[in-house]
């Protein structure tokens, strides 16, 4: 996913209006729409080229139109916004005057109901502040050794070599993660199943984003969806009625137990039903995110043999040996650089949510009515040379304590807003735990003649190709 390399600022492209006179902000009239792409007739074509290379096709369209950009797409008229000022205007100051896309919002629903992903207005703020204690940085630090055993029981039957899948090592080993948290269990020999499962769920969501509707999911050729949400709901449904069955005073300190206490003190706001759709969600966004990231990461170590070892002294130093505890990692500062410049480079989310207003709204000099809708491309903004330069390079250093100051919102791996990722300190410390102990174990290398891997969105960041890295085990 390769995006311009600019530091000129596209709002002074030729035939682009400024954004400024004099120092005060433009003023459109209303009624005025920002430069985009020609659209045609109905605008159509574009929404085919966004099909075919969404990433693609929303760079062009920034370096040649700016920071905002308008699609005229019939009946829609969308905004793509790439300024970070604007973004956080939009998701933190006017989050009230919007509401994520209702199509966006029924194809999630298909898996995983009205969960705190796909609910809205006050049904999602009671949502919200239920479960949020539990993913508070005190409540995630309980996690920490739970990671730390589910990665101490994948990496000892790694098996080190020239092209070892990394990547669908880091997705089982994610997953046994999130069963641990989720429900005191590890994944089971179906583990391969459910990782081709969430992976050809997310690939049909993607697709279906881009279809007016969707077609009847009877329909013959709809056969191999089923089969994915009824593999998926049956994992959920085992825990669910296994955890009943078990008097209450045995649950163990898990995240379902947290949901079924919801369940039992409030059984018309907290239903079984929406227990399982909480589990749906944690279980396919708690690990989704966190293994694409850190198979990127794994890449970035490989590619870059001194910030590996760089990220590699620090934890022997700060380690010892001994696996990652709570406290020990704010002290890994290093090796969150190199996180963190992996989630610029590769977001795990790399365009958010696509978000309707319900009312006018101005931004950056412009009216837009109400049902205007506004797409996030938080790819663009991390590969911005004006906020990241030579923004294509993997630079750790970049989130050093003496870097200069990254501008608001310009990175934003988790989203911003009220409705910022609720399991982002959740991930940092998963990615943070797993991340060192590969360190203490392994040396990463990218096998001879290999070229770096092509990113392709669906819904998630991932390789084209599996990705195989070279492996070795440490004296």
């Amino acid at each position: 996913m390769n995006t311009p390399d600019t530091s000129r600022c596209p709002f002074h492209a030729d035939g682009m209006p400024p954004a400024s006179v004099d120092g005060a902000p433009v003023r459109h009239p209303p009624g005025a729409w920002p430069p985009g792409p020609p659209s045609g007739l109905t605008g159509w074509g574009l929404l085919a080229r966004m099909a075919r290379d969404l990433p693609g096709s929303l760079a062009r369209w920034r370096q040649a139109h700016g920071d905002v950009v308008h699609l005229r797409m019939w009946p829609e008229h969308e905004i793509v916004l790439s300024d970070p000022a604007l973004v956080r205007e939009l998701l933190v100051a006017q989050h009230g005057a919007i509401v994520r896309w209702e199509r966006a919002v029924d194809i999630f629903a298909y898996l995983q109901g009205n969960s705190v992903l796909v609910a809205e207005g006050g049904d999602w703020t009671a949502k919200r502040q239920a479960l949020q204690p539990a993913f508070t940085p005190k409540s995630v630090k309980a996690f920490v050794p739970t990671v730390a055993a589910a990665a101490e029981a994948a990496m000892a039957h790694w098996q080190p070599g020239t092209a070892m899948p990394i990547e669908s090592a880091l997705t089982s080993l994610a997953m046994d993660v999130i069963m641990r948290m989720m429900f005191s269990s590890e994944i089971g020999a179906d583990a391969r199943a459910m990782e081709t499962a969430v992976q050809e769920a997310l690939v049909a969501a993607n697709a279906e984003m881009f279809w007016p509707v969707s077609s009847p999911d009877w329909l013959p050729w709809k056969r191999r969806k089923r089969q994915v949400r009824a593999l998926l709901t049956a994992l959920i449904e085992r825990h669910v009625q296994a955890r009943l069955a078990l008097a209450p005073d045995c649950w163990p300190q898990d995240l379902l137990s947290r949901l079924l206490v919801l369940h039992r003190q409030d059984a018309a706001a907290w239903p079984l039903a929406a227990v399982r759709d909480e589990c749906m969600t944690a279980f396919i966004a708690g690990h989704e995110t966190s293994a694409a990231s850190l198979g990127w990461w794994a890449w970035c170590m490989a590619s870059h043999p001194a910030a590996q070892e760089a990220a590699r002294r620090e934890v022997d130093a700060v380690l010892e040996g001994a696996p990652p505890g709570e406290d020990a990692l704010p002290r890994l500062g290093y090796l969150a650089q190199t996180l963190n410049e992996t989630m610029r480079l590769y977001p795990a989310a790399p365009i958010l949510m696509s978000r309707r207003s319900t009312r006018a709204l101005t931004l950056g000099g412009w009216t837009f009515p109400a049902r205007t809708m506004f797409m996030i491309p938080v790819f663009l903004m991390h590969r911005d040379a004006r906020w990241f330069p030579e923004p294509q390079a993997f630079r750790p250093e970049r989130f050093g304590a003496g870097a200069p100051a990254i501008p608001r919102g310009a990175f934003m791996p988790f989203g911003t807003g009220p409705r910022v990722c609720l399991g982002q300190h959740l991930a940092l410390a998963e990615m943070t735990v797993l991340a060192a102990m590969m360190l203490q174990r392994f040396v990463l290398s990218v096998p001879e003649g290999q070229p770096e891997p092509e990113a392709v969105l669906n819904i998630s960041l991932r390789p084209k190709t599996p990705l195989l890295l070279g492996l070795a085990r440490r004296a």
